[in-house]
């Protein structure tokens, strides 16, 4: 057995059932033969988005692959991998490479040298009796730590060579999760009871995590409502009474009032990187942060308590001791805040509803939105939408 024959084998042992890929590499005959489907595409940029796609909707659970050529091919997928490694997506890119003895011949493109920037972990074969040590290592930076790509190159020669019998011995990694100290969930809850006017940030690991019912939970228990980031979008349902909306660069009017005038923000699954695509913490407030990667702590703003672990381990322990110290939930004030909400959400609606029904022509992008937001079947959807204008549109509206 090859090593690109192996890898092939692994990905079928991982669970991979498509490979997006553009256009030669020889792992793609090798993966059809192992009954997983290759969907090529026009440009390595669509195949790459295509895996962060899988990834992107699959909570960690299964991950997009992508196969792309040497040479061009992985200098056009840099703008993918870079979209990726910005969101935190967990893809795994097999760009094909040259032979061992033209590593260093210009104008040769290597992955490693290359993409140590806007990628999580790089790493080439050089050995054939490595791919399974190779492709484990990978397999574990796509279930464990912070999320992003990784990129396994091919040195081609390597791949086509024979496997040593005892080097076939790949064994799955396994997710591992961690939670945060028993002290620091007990302070993060007595901060967040005793403050007058908290806020749940609620970011993208909330989804990666699955831990969207937990962030109702707690909303619900404490009466504190919850704001979305663009990354985090649905992590709670804009149509709950307690949910703020959604936020890129704008958001909503019920959102911006409380971003403005909390006193603590709960920050859930959320890096809190002060971006143009997003909003940031206003005024002095206490700041507690849930993230898996402590390279964020502190990294933006400065965060009173930290809470460093997965999203879902957190939510849980958060709601047990918010259990334990106040009993019952805080159902006044959840029906206070609620009614709240509702009135900035209809004030706001009543003052956009011009230019989300507009008749003019052409259709503004406020009409189109709204169409979509009367007609879709929301449980069965997934919206996408583009950078500027269009982020900005649809992430408070739809």
């Amino acid at each position: 057995m090859n090593g690109n024959e192996y890898i092939a084998r692994i990905l079928k042992l991982e669970g991979i059932e498509l490979m997006p890929c553009y256009p030669s590499n020889p792992l793609i005959e090798e993966v059809a033969k192992q009954g997983i489907r290759p969907v090529a595409f026009r440009h390595e940029r669509g195949a790459i988005m295509a895996a962060d796609g899988i990834s992107r909707t699959s909570g960690r659970q299964r991950f997009g692959v992508v196969a792309i050529q040497a040479q061009a091919g992985a200098e056009n997928a840099i703008g993918g991998i870079a979209q990726a490694y910005a969101d935190n997506i967990p893809i795994l890119v097999l760009p094909g490479g040259v032979s061992l003895n033209q590593l260093g011949v210009k104008p040769n493109f290597s992955a490693v040298a290359n993409y140590g920037g806007i990628a999580k972990r790089v790493e080439a074969i050089y050995r054939p009796e490595d791919v399974g040590a190779v492709m484990r290592r990978a397999f574990n930076a796509l279930r464990n730590g912070p999320a992003g790509p990784v990129v396994v190159e091919l040195t081609t020669d390597v791949c086509q060579q024979e496997i040593p019998e005892a080097a076939l011995n790949y064994k799955s990694p396994r997710m591992n999760k961690q939670q945060p100290a028993a002290s620091d969930i007990k302070d993060a809850v007595k901060a967040l009871l005793a403050a007058s006017n908290p806020l749940l940030w609620a970011g993208q690991g909330v989804l990666t995590s699955r831990a969207t019912q937990q962030l109702k939970e707690l909303a619900e228990l404490t009466g504190i409502p919850v704001f979305c980031t663009m990354p985090g979008k649905s992590a709670m349902d804009e149509r709950h009474p307690l949910c703020l909306g959604a936020g890129s660069g704008a958001t909503t009017m019920a959102a911006g009032k409380w971003l403005e005038e909390s006193d603590l923000v709960l920050a859930l699954g959320s890096s809190m990187t002060r971006s143009f695509y997003g909003q940031s913490i206003r005024g002095e407030k206490i700041v507690i942060q849930n993230t898996e990667d402590a390279a964020d702590m502190n990294k933006d703003e400065s965060v009173d308590i930290g809470l460093l672990g997965d999203t879902r381990l957190t939510l849980d322990a958060l709601i047990e001791e918010v259990r334990s110290q106040i009993g019952a939930p805080r159902t006044e004030r959840a029906q206070r805040i609620a009614s709240d909400i509702a009135g900035q959400r209809s004030a706001w609606l009543k003052e956009w509803t011009p230019l989300l029904e507009s008749d003019e022509v052409p259709l503004n992008t406020y009409r189109v939105i709204h169409e979509i937001d009367r007609t879709l079947d929301r449980e069965n959807s997934i919206v996408t939408h583009d950078a500027g204008a269009p982020r900005d549109s649809i992430v408070p509206f739809y």
